[in-house]
């Protein structure tokens, strides 16, 4: 069999991503009974460490780069299957929609501040509106307050905040004017929307039997099916000059519509093997990547653009932290508005996206690409962890650590050991 040749320091940067991934959960497992650290924060932290900006053990690839596109479509995937709309549907999301446009206004008035001009003011304003949904979820999952009150407000923030972003790029950056742009992307939410709508019609009969019978074997019908889908979107997306994260985002949704009367069973199994492909492989390399692409130097040689860095991160939490407050639940505690401001203001995904775009088209400075970068990694670094430490003052966050102490005390007393 002929040897497939790697590129230079490729193979040695797969084994190093690959072990960072495995280091990532286990250093957050570790500081499990001090602090509740997400695991992204390790994954991008470990990624700048390794990367060119500090010991240069990984350099950048173009193979790598790609798998972490891979893995940015997925994590938007996630969020649009994860998004139950009946749950969202009514105040939350309306609300987080007023929310959001108070946040994009508010952006751009921002950027009109800190940027030269009109486009690197609307990069920067589409920056500061984003919520890192794909990101929250795990999160709110492993803090059991996914389908909590909080839980769904912060849902409905993320989904205005990924959603509405996207839709921005696809208006503003396509390289159209905004009449045939907006026409493309009307194109495009009406494809998707009767791709939905007639999927949420159809039994799906043989979608399911089939399903069902390749659910453990080789077959893995269903795991197939998520890819086509995927793919599909996101080729449709870029084939008109969108953002192939709107399609990535619009295939979880028709995901979940198409899968939604298959047994509970099936369902559960199928969501499972979306997280192993999801934050198993592809999303870690997107983190970690993002930890390995950012540009360090390019702060510390601008002491201009890294006095940015906090500019952005407190504009973050002025401007999305402040306005997501309006999706809070009804009679939220100070500590719970908190936290929904903390977990509104995190951003990264959307960050890059337009970040890149701005910078490859020379609308923004590396500077200020950088500035924004580091802070939507901050966020993705500090919020959700400080917005945790709220919710644990929140009376449902004290009434769930007292039911763990008294089961810890209850295995105690069965084991005769002292509760940790």
């Amino acid at each position: 069999m002929p040897e497939v040749p790697l590129m230079p320091g490729l193979s040695t940067s797969l084994i190093l991503i690959a072990m960072l991934a495995i280091a990532a959960p286990l250093a957050s497992r570790s500081l499990d009974r001090v602090v509740k650290v997400p695991i992204v924060v390790f994954e991008i932290v470990l990624g700048i460490l390794l990367g060119p900006s500090l010991l240069g053990w990984i350099q950048p690839t173009e193979f790598v780069d790609t798998l972490a596109q891979f893995g940015l479509a997925m994590l938007f995937f996630v969020a649009g299957n994860e998004i139950d709309f009946g749950v969202i549907r009514g105040r939350p999301a309306a609300r987080a929609s007023a929310g959001w446009v108070i946040s994009l206004a508010a952006g751009i008035g921002a950027g009109f501040v800190l940027a030269p001009g009109p486009e690197a003011a609307v990069i920067i304003g589409v920056a500061l509106c984003s919520t890192a949904l794909g990101a929250l979820l795990p999160i709110l999952r492993d803090a059991g307050e996914s389908k909590s009150p909080m839980g769904i407000a912060v849902t409905a923030l993320g989904a205005a905040g990924e959603f509405g972003p996207l839709i921005a790029i696809s208006l503003f950056f396509s390289g159209r004017e905004l009449g045939p742009a907006t026409a493309v992307l009307l194109g495009f939410v009406v494809l998707t929307g009767l791709a939905i709508y007639l999927a949420s019609r159809a039994r799906h009969t043989l979608l399911h039997s089939q399903v069902t019978r390749t659910l453990h074997t080789s077959g893995q019908f269903a795991v197939r099916s998520i890819m086509f889908i995927l793919t599909a979107l996101v080729v449709l997306s870029m084939v008109l000059g969108l953002d192939m994260l709107l399609g990535a985002f619009a295939a979880g949704v028709l995901w979940k519509v198409a899968i939604a009367r298959a047994p509970e069973h099936d369902r559960h199994v199928i969501e499972m093997k979306i997280d192993a492909i999801a934050f198993g492989f592809l999303v870690p390399i997107f983190f970690i990547d993002t930890g390995i692409d950012f540009d360090l130097r390019a702060l510390t040689a601008s002491p201009a653009a890294l006095a940015l860095v906090p500019v952005f991160l407190i504009l973050l939490l002025i401007t999305r932290g402040l306005p997501s407050l309006l999706a809070a639940p009804p009679k939220s505690s100070p500590a719970g508005k908190g936290a929904i401001m903390l977990f509104g203001a995190t951003g990264l995904p959307i960050i890059v996206a337009v970040t890149a775009i701005g910078r490859n088209e020379g609308l923004i400075s590396s500077g200020i690409s950088s500035a924004l970068v580091g802070a939507g990694m901050l966020s993705v670094l500090l919020f959700p962890l400080l917005a945790l430490r709220q919710l644990q003052r929140t009376p449902s966050g004290r009434q769930g650590r007292s039911k763990k102490s008294r089961r810890r005390q209850d295995q105690a007393n069965v084991t005769g050991e002292a509760p940790h």
